[in-house]
């Protein structure tokens, strides 16, 4: 369940019409003044994803492997070069989750611009180690992005330096919609364009360039059930505020959209969907197995709109903007169980042993004969639902689907000595599973 949203009365009387915040003259600008900065990123077909989508083709726009990891480097140095210079001899502060700290920081050193990010405590430990390996400082303050912000609006006010916000500002706008142009030529009559949404920068800017190119390309902007406050405020067509969010996708866990990408959105993004963690955990899991590409949550967050059902692709070659890869990889490995989960190939379940630990191989064994993997197995606490004559221990089985897994479990809870105490497989999807 979404958290609720209040209407932002500061700004809900004054947002522009969407060509007073951008063009494709301004994207088609940013480009030239990205040339030989930023990476042409590939499209990769998939035809596992379009068979699982119904569509006829699924072209991935992999933003994860743009300068940085992700698209924030376009919109970054974009704005950045047009600063006068004694704005850039001042120095610039940024606000960021992780990606945009990044492209801020690149884009610093390339322009020779000091950076300063503020990042919320929950940005990856990746994403800053990457940011101060760009040559900026950075500055761990909030346990939010909204925190974060504010302390970096106050920054930049005390430090007497340029504010370049990380979604809603003209140029940074115009910088992602670069992605857009580069779709336009690498995948001619798309039907469908899928793109993350957090604070809005990337959609604003591919749809200006999309739109102007064709304008009966749909755009659909996907968001995290836990963040999800997009579709409300283009729905009643007023800026709605999220009091919390709640989602793995840190890097789209923003709380509303600001006047100008609100502006852009509502007149050149078609629809915004969501998605469950589960469903992000999914997609990150099978671009990584199907795909051989890392991305983090955020940036999985278009794939999850196509496998899960939440757009209609049928017949539709469509394109999914992948936006970021910058995960961290025990992060990624936490997520990837839970998206093998969710496909039903992974299982964790508790076992009550009666000759520890010597029951221990027979465990190991009769999962290993059952053409499954072991995972993991440790003791566990003992808890209510333990008989206190046997030992508590957790597993976790990887396999092939629900019903590999269920002879696995039935297997085990066979052996002698061995209780399958609990499980997390859905047991109405394995046929004879007690």
């Amino acid at each position: 369940m979404s958290p609720s949203s209040e209407p932002d009365d500061a700004t809900a009387d004054a947002i522009p019409a969407a060509d007073e915040v951008v063009t494709v003259a301004d994207v088609e600008a940013a480009r030239d003044r990205l040339e030989g900065v930023v990476h042409r990123t590939p499209l990769d077909g998939s035809t596992t994803f379009a068979e699982r989508s119904g569509a006829d083709a699924v072209h991935l726009k992999l933003e994860n492997t743009q300068r940085t990891g992700s698209f924030k480097i376009r919109g970054a140095y974009n704005a950045m070069a047009q600063l006068p210079p004694a704005v850039r001899e001042r120095g610039v502060v940024a606000a960021s989750a992780g990606n945009h700290a990044q492209g801020v920081a690149l884009a610093g050193r390339a322009l020779d611009v000091d950076a300063t990010v503020v990042v919320p405590e929950v940005t990856p430990a990746a994403k800053i180690e990457a940011t101060r390996g760009y040559g900026a400082r950075v500055v761990v303050e909030g346990a939010d992005y909204e925190r974060s912000y504010e302390h970096a609006l106050d920054l930049a006010e005390e430090e007497d330096r340029e504010f370049v916000h990380p979604f809603d500002d003209e140029g940074v706008i115009a910088g992602q919609g670069t992605v857009g142009l580069e779709l336009v030529e690498q995948a001619p009559g798309l039907d469908t364009v899928l793109v993350s949404v957090g604070g809005g920068g990337l959609v604003s800017g591919i749809a200006t360039a999309l739109k102007a190119r064709d304008p009966d390309v749909r755009v659909v902007g996907v968001q995290p059930e836990g963040a999800a406050h997009a579709k409300p405020s283009l729905d009643r067509d007023e800026i709605r505020v999220l009091s919390e969010v709640d989602t793995v996708a840190e890097g789209i866990a923003d709380v509303r959209l600001l006047g100008k990408t609100f502006a852009v959105m509502r007149e050149r993004v078609d629809d915004v969907v969501t998605v469950s963690d589960v469903d992000l955990a999914v997609a990150t899991t099978l671009l990584a197995e199907r795909a051989k590409t890392v991305a983090e949550a955020a940036g999985a967050a278009p794939v999850a709109a196509l496998l899960s059902g939440a757009v209609d692709v049928e017949g539709e070659r469509v394109a999914a903007v992948v936006s970021g890869g910058n995960a961290n990889l025990t992060d990624h490995a936490e997520l990837a169980r839970t998206g093998l989960s969710g496909l039903g190939r992974y299982v964790e379940a508790r076992l009550g042993l009666a000759g520890w630990p010597t029951a221990l191989g027979d465990v190991a064994r009769t999962v290993e004969g059952c053409g499954a993997e072991l995972d993991a197995l440790e003791r566990a606490r003992p808890g209510a639902a333990d008989d206190p004559n046997r030992t508590p221990v957790r597993i976790g089985v990887e396999g092939s689907g629900p019903a590999h897994l269920g002879d696995v479990l039935a297997a085990l809870d066979d052996l002698d000595g061995v209780t399958v105490v609990e499980h997390g497989l859905n047991v109405e999807r394995v046929e004879g599973l007690d």
